[in-house]
């Protein structure tokens, strides 16, 4: 009974997955054809199941079926990728590993596990036919160093940013590979156009690529090129690296790269050579890597997500970026640039923060970093109307929860240039509401009973107020 429970299991989780999967005996005859399988091939799995694997596909050859290949030579082919037309004519791309099946030192069977790549594929080809067109336009955006960042755009004047930069103007002295790492936000990316700038590649290309935002299977075309014939419909493409030649290529999140392909990137920086998807010679290239982490190193190696020879390999000069919550002297400097910065993008006028406001933004934990405080100056401005001072009900509400009572308490209430009493009367009742407001989780009636007035009365307020 078990057996059989096991058996019937077995064959509804390999009816249910992703990957088409495709099981042959040691005849060759189909013996187990799961339903992605035949979406992927168009067929029928009645069709398929009892015949013999070149019945089903007659214009193929032995030594075009992995599945027969596997079956003669008994060793296992991995992650060979395959472009066919399937039997509803639909061009294919498939990601293939196939492995024999043994009975002690007997070769029983054969077993195919194929991932379906097709909509990807499409996606890739349109995204890299898109940048050859645009291949010239890209070319003058990529040398031209105005449109790129430079130490002068870091702001900040606390100890732990300006020992940053200062390690960064001594790696753009050198050739060496460089290893950021940083928290999310705090400005990666920035520092490595700044050290492209500064060095002696700033009038040659800077290129940069996060490697999560590609899947692994496309992210090698990507770094490495294509070479005509490699697969169906590939044509002659340079990749990132040749790209880049001369000048700098930054990967960011190089630990979300597949393990596999880390290999193939330690090959190109320890040789200068890179080889295209398909190719057979290979390129010379001159390209400073810059790579980038907002985790751990340590972490990654105990995880097994980054190769421990590509990390020594690319952790030559190493660049720790600090947090904006252990940089706290800087936040007003930021807050006053970015200020300065939205007046001109969104036709503001700004002038000022309220004292009180940049209390708050000094005790709030910026987890999104530089670019939160970003977004945040942004988005208060975005809804401001003609005021040109920041206030109090500016601020959004989740941003009051960093303020404790005794921080209420000692709020200077004092007028300022453009403020005369009802001003003032107006920022302590906003506060006091809206700290009842957080401390009562948004209830209504329970704030109004803390307050001691009627629950209509606090809607009115709310209202008038845009709390």
């Amino acid at each position: 009974m078990t057996d059989i429970l096991l058996l019937e299991s077995l064959q509804k989780i390999l009816h249910t997955v992703d990957e088409g999967i495709h099981i042959i005996d040691n005849e060759g005859i189909t013996i187990y054809y799961n339903d992605s399988m035949s979406e992927i091939e168009g067929l029928d799995y009645k069709y398929v199941i009892g015949k013999h694997v070149l019945d089903v596909f007659p214009n193929w050859k032995k030594e075009n079926s992995t599945l027969l290949t596997v079956l003669e030579t008994g060793k296992e082919i991995i992650d060979e990728k395959q472009s066919y037309f399937n039997f509803k004519g639909e061009k294919i791309y498939t990601l293939n590993t196939t492995f024999p099946v043994y009975s002690g030192k007997k070769i029983i069977g054969a077993v195919e596990v194929a991932r379906n790549l097709t909509n990807i594929n499409e996606m890739n080809n349109k995204i890299l036919s898109l940048q050859d067109r645009l291949g010239t336009d890209k070319k003058e955006k990529v040398d031209n160093t105005r449109n790129l960042f430079t130490f002068e755009d870091i702001i900040g004047e606390s100890n732990d940013i300006l020992e940053a930069i200062k390690i960064a103007k001594k790696s753009s002295e050198t050739k060496s590979s460089v290893f950021i790492i940083g928290d999310t936000g705090t400005g990666k990316e920035m520092f490595a156009q700044s050290i492209h700038t500064f060095s002696s590649r700033s009038d040659e290309p800077f290129i940069g690529q996060n490697c999560s935002a590609i899947p692994d299977s496309l992210l090698e075309s990507t770094l490495f090129g294509t070479s005509k014939g490699a697969f169906t419909g590939a044509v002659d493409r340079p990749g990132l690296f040749e790209q880049a030649h001369k000048g700098t290529l930054f990967l960011d999140e190089i630990d979300s790269m597949d393990v596999g392909l880390q290999a193939k990137l330690l090959r190109v920086l320890q040789e200068s050579y890179v080889r295209r998807v398909g190719a057979t010679k290979d390129k010379k290239v001159d390209v400073r890597v810059i790579a980038a982490t907002n985790r751990d190193p340590s972490d990654l190696l105990n995880e097994g997500l980054i190769r421990k020879d590509l990390f020594y390999r690319l952790n030559v000069i190493t660049l720790k970026l600090p947090r904006l919550c252990s940089r706290k002297k800087d936040i007003e400097i930021l807050v006053k640039h970015f200020i300065k910065q939205y007046n001109n993008s969104l036709s503001k006028s700004v002038i000022r923060v309220q004292d009180e406001v940049m209390k708050i933004f000094k005790s709030y934990d910026w987890k999104g970093n530089v670019r939160e405080l970003s977004n945040c100056v942004e988005s208060i401005m975005a809804i401001m109307d003609d005021d040109s001072v920041i206030r109090l009900e500016h601020v959004p509400t989740y941003m009051m929860d960093v303020m404790t009572d005794s921080e209420v308490d000692i709020i200077d209430y004092k007028c300022g240039d453009d403020e005369d009493l009802n001003d003032i009367l107006s920022r302590i009742e906003i506060d006091i509401i809206r700290k009842q407001l957080s401390q009562s989780g948004g209830n209504v009636s329970k704030t109004a009973s803390k307050l001691g007035i009627s629950r209509q009365n606090l809607q009115y307020k709310i209202k008038k107020y845009g709390l």
